[in-house]
C-alpha cells in the first residue's frame, strides 16, 4: 500500500555526478548511503522507484588512475567505466541489501531507443523488475557509447526513462537547489520554485558545465521542459540535501526546489519514442510555408504530400524523419508511412494518404 502521503506511483530518481562524488573525485561512500536509505523509505511506502545514477566512472577512476598510464579520454573513459559500474552496483546492492531490497542493473544506449521494438523491450525488462520488486539502476553502457550517439548526460537518459516507464515525476539531484533567476553565487537570486508548462527560463540559464558531469543546468532545463510536455512532473533539487527525497515525495514539506508543471495532455506511449528518438532520423521531409503554419498552430496536422518541396535522404517504412519549415527549422520529427523513393514521387501530389499521420508526429 502507498502511504497517504506519498504523492506518487512511479517515479524516477537521477542522481548526478556532483552529488555522488567528494571533492577529490573519489565516490562520496556516505551521501551514497544516506540516498539508499531515503529511497528504501519511499520503496516501503510502496513508490516504485527507478534509479538513474552516475558515479560508475568516479569508481572506476578510485581505482584505476595510479596505474592506468597515459591514456586518451575515450580510453580511460572505457576502462573506468567497465571497473567502475561492477563497484558501483556491487556497493548499491550491499546498501539495499540491507533493507532486503533486491536491485538489478540496467544498461544502454542511445542507439538501444533507436527501433519502437528495441524501446519496448527495453521497456519491459524494467517493467518486470518493478513487478517482482527489483529497483532498476540505470546507467548508460560507458564502455562502449563514445561516439556522436552518447546522450547528452544521464540528465537526457533519465528523461527518456520516465517517458518510457509512464512516471508521474523525474526528480533530477544536483548539488544546487534548482534554477536561480541569477547567478547561484549571488546572494540576491532566488530559486525559481514553479515553472508552468511551455514557460522558458533560458535567459536565466548559465550555459557553463558542471566540473564533474558532461551536462549542466542548460540540459537540465531543455530535459525538464520536455519531459513536463510529456506530461511528467520534473523537479530540480540539492542531493547534498539530508533527507531531500523523502521531504519531496512523502512528507510534504516546503523543500526548495524547482518543480516543472506537468503538461495537462501528455503525449502518447508512440510520441513518447519518437521523442526518445529523434537523433536517429533517417531523413527529412522540407515542407512549404502553408503546411509548416499548420503543424505549427495544431496539434492534429498530419504530413500530407501536397504540403511537401523536398525529400533529403534515404528511408524505409517506418523510420523516422525530421520535418524542416522553409528556412530550415527543426519543427517535429515523424514516423513515415513509406520509403523516400515513394515520398519522392508523390511531391505536391494531392488526395493521398498522409506520409506522416499526426499521431505520429512529435512536434518540437
Amino acid at each position: 500500500m502507498i502511504e497517504k502521503n506519498a504523492k506518487y506511483r512511479r517515479i524516477v530518481v537521477k542522481i548526478g555526478s556532483n552529488v555522488l562524488t567528494r571533492e577529490d573525485g573519489h565516490p562520496d561512500t556516505t551521501r551514497i548511503s544516506a540516498l539508499v536509505d531515503q529511497i528504501a523509505r519511499l520503496h516501503r511506502a510502496g513508490v516504485q522507484v527507478v534509479l538513474v545514477s552516475s558515479g560508475a566512472v568516479a569508481s572506476g577512476r578510485s581505482l584505476l588512475e595510479r596505474r592506468a598510464g597515459r591514456l586518451d579520454s575515450v580510453s580511460a573513459r572505457q576502462l573506468f567505466s567497465a571497473v567502475g559500474q561492477v563497484k558501483l552496483l556491487d556497493r548499491y546492492y550491499d546498501l539495499f541489501s540491507e533493507y532486503g531490497i533486491l536491485c538489478g542493473q540496467v544498461l544502454t544506449t542511445k542507439e538501444s531507443l533507436s527501433t519502437r521494438r528495441q524501446y519496448l523491450n527495453q521497456r519491459n525488462c524494467m517493467e518486470v523488475m518493478l513487478a517482482n520488486g527489483v529497483l532498476p539502476i540505470v546507467n548508460e553502457n560507458d564502455t562502449i557509447s563514445v561516439t556522436e550517439l552518447m546522450f547528452t548526460d544521464n540528465d537526457e537518459l533519465s528523461g527518456l526513462v520516465a517517458a518510457m516507464m509512464g512516471a508521474q515525476a523525474l526528480v533530477i539531484l544536483s548539488n544546487v537547489d534548482g534554477v536561480y533567476d541569477g547567478p547561484p553565487a549571488d546572494p540576491a537570486s532566488r530559486v525559481i520554485r514553479r515553472v508552468a508548462p511551455e514557460q522558458d527560463l533560458t535567459r536565466y540559464i548559465d550555459t557553463a558545465r558542471s566540473s564533474r558531469g558532461r551536462g549542466g543546468m542548460a540540459t537540465k532545463n531543455r530535459i525538464a521542459a520536455r519531459a513536463a510536455a510529456e506530461g511528467i512532473e520534473v523537479i530540480i533539487a540539492n542531493g547534498r540535501r539530508d533527507g531531500i527525497l523523502t521531504d519531496l515525495v512523502l512528507d510534504g514539506r516546503d523543500t526548495v526546489c524547482t518543480r516543472f508543471e506537468p503538461a495537462p495532455r501528455p503525449a502518447s506511449g508512440v510520441k513518447k519514442w519518437i521523442a526518445s528518438s529523434e537523433g536517429f532520423a533517417k531523413g527529412a521531409l522540407h515542407i512549404d510555408e502553408g503546411a509548416a503554419e499548420a503543424v505549427r498552430t495544431s496539434k492534429a496536422a498530419s504530413i500530407l504530400a501536397v504540403g511537401v518541396t523536398a525529400v533529403e535522404g534515404d528511408f524505409e517504412r517506418d523510420d523516422l524523419v525530421r520535418i524542416l519549415a522553409p528556412d530550415g527549422a527543426q519543427l517535429a520529427v515523424g514516423r513515415i508511412a513509406c520509403d523516400s523513393d515513394t515520398a519522392r514521387r508523390n511531391i505536391g501530389r494531392k488526395g493521398l494518404r498522409p506520409l506522416i499521420h499526426c499521431d505520429y508526429l512529435y512536434l518540437e
